[in-house]
């Protein structure tokens, strides 16, 4: 593997592949010094031209447990702002001697066009509205590490999907890993077409609920919407947010997933967010070793206790 633009670049074993690394690393962060010599020497750039809280700063810590050195690029204070292009940042950045990029943009396709330009790996940390891969692995991680596998579990995808990059890397990872995938929404907050997508679609939360082992919530984005959607936000949360009355008709094993960050009391009320099976902050930690993972087998080989 060279890149890691998309989901699709890994396939049904390359998912299989990042989740048994990724157990090695999960061992690493347990330690009471969870650090290894993996990537000694490398040097790993975070090339984000959109904000991030999670993902830039689990990148960080992924690549500084496996001993390799950062760089953060920031827009705000970079030669961006005088008008430099994005192919001349990125092989000005190049030029100085790194290893490996990892690229969040608001517009899609941007990952794939920097890949072209340089030679080190790319990572995609998410790109418009298109896919966001290490988000869909961690959640493929984390679900496996509570149900043991994907087969034929039933998840339903909640939400605004037209604007999700998450849902679109997780409906191709939960898919590729043999699981049923209901998508529930809003007809104005799906994307203008799912032909090729490998779900059902539902407007209709309640019926949908009793019957799946995974209900995952996404966040409401306002800041890509560029029309009026929804009515309000309360109407959204009538008809689509996990309420407390909501989840007591989930099955007792089902678990609530959230990519975060949380609109507490719109796609899920603020004491469902809290509850043992909401696998939230989980997500979170496993984030780090997924990232490991995604970073060791772009660049390094066998781990090194």
């Amino acid at each position: 593997m060279k890149h890691l633009l998309s989901v699709a670049d890994l396939g049904a074993d390359g998912i299989e592949e990042v989740m048994r690394v990724t157990d090695s690393f999960v061992e690493v962060s347990e330690r009471a010094i969870p650090r290894v010599p993996a990537l000694r020497g490398r040097t790993v750039v975070s090339l984000f031209y959109e904000e991030s809280t999670r993902t830039r700063l689990s990148f960080e810590m992924a690549a500084k447990r496996l001993s390799a050195d950062t760089m953060n690029f920031s827009v705000s204070t970079s030669s961006a702002k005088k008008g430099e292009s994005l192919r001349d940042t990125c092989q000005t950045i190049e030029a100085m001697g790194i290893d490996a990029l990892v690229v969040r943009h608001s517009s899609a396709g941007v990952p794939w066009q920097v890949a072209s330009w340089v030679g080190c790996p790319v990572i995609n940390a998410g790109d418009g509205w298109h896919e966001h891969p290490t988000q869909a692995l961690l959640d493929c991680y984390t679900i496996r590490g509570r149900r043991g596998s994907l087969v034929g579990l039933r998840i339903a995808v909640v939400g605004d999907v037209k604007h999700s990059r998450v849902a679109r890397s997780g409906v191709l990872a939960f898919t590729m890993l043999g699981a049923e995938v209901t998508i529930v929404a809003p007809p104005t907050l799906l994307p203008p077409s799912l032909d090729g997508w490998p779900v059902e679609v539902s407007h209709d939360l309640d019926s949908v609920l009793a019957k799946v082992d995974v209900v995952y919530l996404l966040r409401m984005q306002a800041e890509r919407q560029s029309e009026a959607l929804l009515p309000s936000l309360r109407e959204y949360t009538a008809r689509y947010g996990l309420t407390r009355n909501r989840f007591d008709l989930l099955p007792d094993d089902a678990l609530v997933m959230h990519p975060g960050p949380i609109n507490r009391g719109v796609e899920i009320a603020a004491d469902v967010a809290d509850l043992p099976r909401s696998l939230i902050t989980r997500q979170v930690a496993n984030g780090v070793a997924v990232r490991m993972a995604v970073l060791f087998l772009l660049l390094g080989s066998e781990p090194r206790a």
